[in-house]
């Protein structure tokens, strides 16, 4: 039977079997193509490690809320881009060891204007990155996101 450790806004933290893991109600990511070798990424401060990194869009999901559907919000409030196609590239689990979240990874092509909309906490920065340069930001540890790394070799 498990216990609970901890409940926050976000996570909980149980025990079950002399284990420790967390519950996370998962998130969907989405990489936003500009052309066929060109994607859209965010900078924005990552405050457990104390860095801005560099990732693909991407944002928690909502009690019963649809990936699909976070993963288009996410796009628009964290771009300002809406997607005219939006395919479904695969779930996997982040860090299953200790750590249940699954995340939805989607492709959005044919991007047009939306409307920017940041959390109150955000602090975003939007750059547009050729397959090349992502390719070495992986390569050289200016990616360091490893849901980014996953979504970025899985779609370029």
């Amino acid at each position: 039977m498990k216990k609970l450790r901890f409940s926050g806004r976000l996570i909980k933290v149980y025990t079950w079997q002399n284990k420790d893991f967390v519950q996370h109600p998962g998130a969907a990511v989405i990489v936003p193509f500009v052309s066929k070798d060109k994607v859209i990424m965010v900078r924005q401060p990552r405050f457990a490690i104390n860095q801005m990194t560099w990732e693909v869009p991407a944002g928690t999901l909502g009690k019963g809320e649809n990936p699909f559907i976070c993963a288009k919000r996410e796009l628009e409030e964290e771009t300002g881009l809406k997607a005219g196609k939006i395919k479904k590239i695969l779930s996997f689990y982040s860090s299953p060891g200790f750590l249940h979240e699954k995340m939805h990874l989607y492709k959005a092509t044919n991007l047009k204007t939306g409307h920017m909309n940041l959390d109150d906490d955000e602090e975003i920065t939007v750059k547009v990155f050729t397959k090349k340069e992502l390719l070495k930001m992986i390569r050289t540890g200016k990616i360091i996101d490893a849901k980014t790394i996953a979504a970025l070799l899985l779609t370029l």
